[in-house]
């Protein structure tokens, strides 16, 4: 027997649970179907939250023929079946899985077919097809983000199952307490496939009570389902999200936000991705407002390294906290930055006179150093000269923040400097 997902799949568009962006009446993937206006299209999200069942209920709505590849296990030979399919009932929808590994040969021999309308290919991928998957695929596909599904819909998918007498576990006497209800729909992260199927196990591997009923708690729900109520792919576009929302909530200020994210990727126990991206924040997002943050930040992720997780959490999150009510500046980087954009743009000129080497022989004839006045010699320890080459010596790259008292201090060095000059 077929395992219970595969079973519950939709076979209409209108059983589709969740994705109502999509598949929701007025929405593109239903106006498709209605209209029977199929375009390629490529669906990503995490997996379990309804790519496939999306390609079947569009077949089951349009009554198109229904075809199942995989990009990388799948030959040739499997396409040109399809494809012989296709000539004879005119159109099929292809549903292909890992979407993102197809290989030059086969996506050459697709193609075509894409191209004249023949197969509809539904794309598969777990990764962002704007990183992941060749511009000539792509370019023919419509590409339609899936979310994943909330508790609240993977739990009317879990009763729908338990009603179903045809396809689902209608024809069992269950009796499931709330609670385990919950954690089947709460510990799977978004995962609908992994619910029903731990719905099942435990349907089936409970033995009926005296009154013939198969009765469901919390704790066999949790035997059933063990997986972490987290799942994080440390090389996919999410670990990037993941990292990203943690940044932006410690510049933002967000402590409570920024340790949720610092938790999640601590569940997923990527120690070098939290400790490279605290010591760009303390540099990149503090910077001069609080520069000690830096060197605090680097003692608490060597402090977090020497003695590994789980206590590794404890000085990580206190440099989080630190860095997140920290004063912020962003003046360094966006001073280098400024300076790497003229560079790259030509706008460097010649290095002035005074400034350049002197310290080889003959440099006097050539004039290098002559006029260089050193600063130490002169009791304000600066003095007026130029540093800039001619064609930018007015240039301003430097823009103090008043964030910070370490800050402020430098820039009132920094105004009077300018002011001098």
């Amino acid at each position: 027997m077929k395992p219970l997902a595969f079973r519950m799949r939709p076979r209409t568009i209108e059983e589709v649970v969740g994705q109502d962006h999509l598949v929701g009446e007025g929405k593109i993937i239903h106006r498709m179907v209605t209209a029977k206006q199929l375009s390629s299209m490529i669906l990503y999200g995490p997996p379990g939250i309804g790519k496939t069942s999306i390609a079947s209920a569009i077949a089951g709505s349009t009554k198109y023929a229904f075809r199942t590849l995989n990009a990388v296990t799948s030959n040739k030979k499997d396409m040109e079946i399809v494809v012989a399919e296709a000539k004879m009932s005119g159109k099929v929808i292809l549903l292909l899985d890992e979407v993102h590994r197809l290989d030059k040969g086969k996506q050459d021999f697709l193609l075509p077919f894409l191209e004249n309308g023949m197969i509809t290919l539904i794309g598969a991928t777990t990764s962002n097809p704007y990183h992941a998957i060749n511009p000539a695929i792509r370019s023919r596909c419509q590409i339609f983000e899936l979310k994943p599904l909330t508790p609240e819909q993977i739990k009317e998918t879990l009763l729908r199952a338990l009603k179903d007498e045809e396809r689902g576990l209608g024809k069992y006497q269950v009796e499931i307490e709330e609670s385990a209800l919950d954690h089947f729909a709460q510990a799977s992260g978004g995962d609908v496939r992994s619910s029903l199927n731990a719905l099942e196990l435990a349907v089936l591997s409970t033995p009926r009570n005296d009154d013939g009923q198969i009765h469901i708690d919390r704790t066999i729900a949790e035997e059933c389902l063990q997986k972490k109520s987290f799942s994080h792919d440390k090389d996919g576009d999410a670990h990037y999200d993941v990292l990203s929302a943690f940044q932006k909530s410690i510049r933002g200020s967000d402590a409570n936000a920024a340790l949720h994210y610092l938790a999640r990727l601590i569940e997923a126990g990527d120690l070098p991705s939290i400790s490279r991206r605290l010591l760009v924040i303390a540099y990149e997002d503090i910077g001069l407002a609080s520069p000690q943050a830096g060197p605090r930040t680097l003692a608490a992720i060597q402090t977090a390294e020497k003695i590994g997780f789980p206590e590794a959490r404890i000085p990580l999150a206190s440099a989080v906290i630190e860095l997140c009510l920290s004063p912020k500046s962003n003046s360094a980087i966006s001073a280098i930055d400024a300076a790497i954009a003229d560079v790259r743009a030509g706008k460097s000129g010649e290095v002035p006179n005074h400034l350049k080497d002197a310290h080889y022989q003959g440099a006097k004839e050539m004039g290098r150093g002559l006029d260089y006045q050193y600063p130490h010699d002169f009791e304000s320890g600066w003095v007026k000269q130029q540093y800039l080459p001619n064609t930018i010596k007015n240039k301003r790259y430097y823009e103090p923040k008043k964030t910070g008292k370490f800050e402020q201090a430098l820039s009132g060095i920094y105004e009077k400097i300018e002011r001098g000059k």
